[in-house]
């Protein structure tokens, strides 16, 4: 392998919704630079922030119909179990919600939990609170679809967090989804919650930090009970 390989292989593509982003950055830093060089490199800095922020890297997602997978990358900022959505019609039995939360630093692709078919896709408007707070889940603008799978019907929710402005959503209703599967982004910090049907035990703490389409959140199957984590 040459150094060019090397350097190829190191680098992550970027996903083709931040080429505009980008150019925009990159071009302000331009203009920014011809009325002083300082603001040239400030502005160089966040065009390679804003490269890092659509990144899209390749993930080796588990083929295993009893897992269930994270969304996106991110820490994990609850687990509970609450009712979920009333636009996502799954009734009013509380059901177990793993939370996962994105920075500006984290990859923003959102990924199919599970391999499935996707049978509702809900759009509400709402506020831009911090994507942290537990009551963003019913007060922020959300995007929610839900995948039906051998072990029911599993509920992904897009909240939209305090700088966030825009939730894409390339899945359409009745389509199938593999799980890793890209289906979204949401440009810039957010949240995504999953919502587990019955039988699932969580494979996840509050504070540990997940991998998209990789991550473990929740098995279903297993004599195991919930997973009990500690810090060291």
């Amino acid at each position: 392998m040459n150094l060019f390989d090397t350097i190829r292989n190191t680098l992550v593509p970027i996903h083709k919704e931040g080429y505009v982003f980008v150019a925009a950055f990159f071009i302000v830093s331009l203009i920014l630079g011809y009325f002083a060089e300082p603001l040239f490199w400030i502005g160089l800095v966040l065009t390679l922030w804003c490269a890092y922020f659509f990144r899209d890297p390749e993930r080796v997602v588990p083929q295993d119909d009893d897992l269930i997978l994270s969304p996106a990358d991110g820490r994990i900022s609850h687990v509970a179990v609450v009712v979920p959505p009333p636009e996502l019609q799954l009734g009013s039995v509380p059901m177990l919600r793993i939370s996962v939360f994105m920075n500006v630093f984290d990859c923003h692709i959102n990924r199919s939990p599970v391999r499935g078919q996707v049978t509702r896709i809900e759009y509400r408007a709402g506020q831009f609170i911090n994507a942290e707070l537990d009551k963003a889940s019913s007060d922020n603008e959300r995007n929610g679809l839900v995948i039906e799978t051998r072990h029911g019907q599993v509920g992904v929710v897009q909240i939209a967090g305090l700088v966030a402005r825009r939730i894409l959503c390339w899945a359409k209703p009745t389509e199938p989804l593999n799980a890793g599967e890209r289906f979204g982004l949401i440009r810039f910090g957010s949240r995504l919650d999953v919502f587990v049907p019955a039988g699932g035990q969580p494979r996840v703490s509050v504070g540990q930090r997940a991998v998209g389409g990789e991550t473990v959140l929740a098995e279903f199957g297993s004599p195991k009970g919930p997973t009990i984590s500690r810090r060291t």
